[in-house]
């Protein structure tokens, strides 16, 4: 069987910030396949927002190159021409107006870049992320957390991207919504054929959300481990209690912690 075409490809790439003597990045090679949910665990300071912003575009290299690759049209739309590679990004923080609506915040892409706002269709993406259409008139301040989430979670999908990047959206809420967070950004990836690539410090999300899981560790040591996951068709809830996740979860805390 052929491998999936890579949507990123990464070779020797190198981040330096300032004055910095260690640069935050080194010698990073990485193939991410279209298709794939990919996270990235390491310390703190090793480099893993910076990895995501490299690859939504935001931050440039200091040396290396990146490849991002178009994906065909027939694979989004039924047939054409090869689109341009699209990427939602979300950050640790929704980061949104507070004195717009949930609905005005979605618009806000819209406004800002191409396309007209269809606010049926952002309605619709609201339902899909588990808000409701009557959550569309509050603003910010009358949503929970989780709440706030799942909107910045519908904003990234305004443009229909093939690429979701998630720099560690779920750190600010507790264990119950984490769970029903990670649900539905799986339940997106599959739906949706999205490319995800997620970056968390927890080692427990990585295991149950990935098709693949690196470990990043602070320059020169780069990627030090590359673990491939099997995914079960458990049920979400069996999936979370299976063996093979605490065993994979052993393997992934050895990487990350060697003796």
């Amino acid at each position: 069987m052929t491998a999936n075409p890579a949507i990123y490809s990464l070779r020797e790439a190198v981040v330096h910030f300032g004055d910095l003597k260690r640069p935050v990045l080194q010698q990073i090679s990485l193939r991410i396949p279209r298709g794939q949910f990919l996270t990235v665990v390491g310390p703190s300071g090793c480099g893993k927002s910076t990895l995501l912003r490299v690859l939504a575009g935001l931050q440039s290299l200091s040396g290396g190159e990146l490849e991002r690759s178009a994906v065909p049209a027939s694979v989004v739309s039924g047939g054409g021409a090869a689109a341009e590679l699209r990427a939602g990004f979300v950050f640790q923080q929704p980061a949104l107006l507070p004195w717009r609506t949930a609905l005005q915040n979605l618009r806000l892409p819209l406004e800002l870049g191409a396309g007209s706002p269809d606010d049926e269709r952002l309605l619709g993406l609201l339902e899909q992320v588990g808000l409701s259409r009557a959550d569309a008139s509050k603003r910010p301040g009358q949503l929970s957390g989780g709440m706030q989430m799942r909107l910045s979670l519908a904003r990234a999908l305004v443009h229909d991207p093939q690429v979701l990047l998630l720099d560690e959206p779920f750190a600010a809420v507790d264990d119950f919504l984490r769970m029903k967070l990670q649900d539905s950004v799986r339940s997106l990836h599959d739906s949706r054929g999205l490319t995800t690539i997620l970056v968390t410090h927890n080692l427990q999300e990585a295991a149950y959300l990935s098709d693949r899981v690196v470990v990043l560790q602070p320059a020169p040591r780069g990627i030090t481990a590359d673990f491939s996951v099997e995914r079960s068709r458990l049920s979400p809830a069996e999936r979370r209690r299976a063996p093979e996740q605490f065993e994979f979860l052993q393997q992934l805390s050895a990487a990350l912690f060697p003796s």
